[in-house]
C-alpha cells in the first residue's frame, strides 16, 4: 500500500500529515509505530489525520502519538492541520472548525502566517482530567520514587502534571517525565510539563509527552503551564513560552475562559511510502 504524507513541524514538534479525505486510510498501531519510526520511517512525533467532519465542523482531526496509540488533542498539531488544509486546498476559510476526540477547536490562519487556536476551556475537575484526588486545587502533593513533589493537574482536551523548577535545563525531564506519566493517580497516563518561571510574562518549558518522550515543544503542555502558573499567582494574563524548539503566545482571561495559543506552522516535504 502506498501512502501520500506531508511531514510538518510547530517549533521543532513534527508530525506526518496523511489526507483521509482523498485516500482510504486504515493503519494498525504497528504501522503508525513504522510511520513514525526515525531510523525505519518517516519519522515524527505525532500522526495526524484528516478526515470529513462527522458533525457541522469543517473536518475530523485524529492525533496518534509515536507508540501507535490515539490520544485527544495536540495544540502544535492544530496549528500544522489548519496549514496543511489550506495548503492543500482543502478550505479557503482562514478560520475552521475541526473535530477532535476532546471537542471541536477554531483554528485561524493569520496574515503573519502564524496560526492562533482557541484551545478552549482548561478543566479543573480531577475526574475529567483523569486524576484521582478528592477535590480541586492549584496544587497536589504525589510521590515520585520515594521522594515528594508538587504539581499542578489539569486538562487542556488532554491530561497534564505541571510542575515548577528552578532551571529547566537541569529539571529531570527524561528520569523523573517517565515516573510522572505513569503514575497511577493518572489512569490514561499524563503529560509532564517542567516549567521555570523568568518573570510574570515569560516562561520556559520542557514537556515529557504521553506516549512520545520529551519533544522539542508540546502546544497543549505550553497551554497548560500557564494556566498553572496563572493559578498559582506567578503569570500574567499573556506568557511568552520558550520551548526547545521556539516560542508561543498563549493567553488565558482566568475562570470560564478559553486559553488561546498563536504560534508559527511549518511544511518540511512531502513525499510518498510503501507500507
Amino acid at each position: 500500500m502506498k501512502l501520500k504524507f506531508t511531514k510538518m513541524q510547530g517549533l521543532g514538534n513534527d508530525f506526518v500529515v496523511l489526507d483521509g479525505i482523498h485516500q482510504s486510510i486504515h493503519l494498525d498501531r504497528q504501522q503508525l509505530r513504522f510511520l513514525a519510526d526515525r531510523h525505519f520511517g518517516i519519522g515524527c512525533d505525532q500522526i495526524l489525520l484528516v478526515e470529513k467532519a462527522e458533525g457541522d465542523a469543517d473536518f475530523r482531526y485524529r492525533i496518534f502519538n509515536a507508540d501507535g496509540g490515539e490520544v485527544e488533542q495536540c495544540g502544535n498539531g492544530a496549528r500544522c492541520f489548519v496549514r496543511y488544509v489550506h495548503d492543500h486546498g482543502l478550505t479557503q476559510k482562514s478560520e475552521i472548525r475541526i473535530e477532535t476526540l476532546s471537542g471541536v477547536i477554531s483554528p485561524k490562519l493569520e496574515i503573519s502566517g502564524n496560526v492562533t487556536v482557541n484551545m478552549g476551556q482548561p478543566v479543573f475537575e480531577p475526574e475529567q482530567i483523569p486524576f484521582i484526588a478528592e477535590h480541586i486545587a492549584p496544587a497536589y502533593q504525589l510521590e515520585i520514587a520515594g521522594q515528594p513533589v508538587t504539581i499542578s493537574a489539569l486538562s487542556m482536551g488532554n491530561p497534564h502534571a505541571v510542575r515548577v523548577v528552578p532551571d529547566v535545563d537541569r529539571a529531570p525531564v527524561e528520569t523523573e517525565g517517565a515516573l510522572l506519566e505513569q503514575h497511577p493517580r493518572f489512569p490514561k497516563k499524563v503529560n509532564a510539563g517542567f516549567m521555570q518561571v523568568v518573570d510574570r510574562t515569560h516562561i520556559k518549558l520542557r514537556v515529557f509527552e504521553r506516549g512520545a518522550g520529551e519533544t522539542l515543544a508540546c502546544g497543549t503542555g505550553a497551554c497548560a503551564a500557564v494556566v498553572a502558573g496563572i493559578n498559582l499567582g506567578l503569570l500574567d494574563p499573556q506568557v511568552i513560552v520558550s520551548t526547545r524548539g521556539g516560542s508561543l503566545t498563549i493567553r488565558w482571561e482566568g475562570k470560564n475562559e478559553p486559553v488561546w495559543m498563536t504560534g508559527p506552522a511549518v511544511t518540511v516535504f512531502e513525499g510518498e511510502i510503501n507500507l
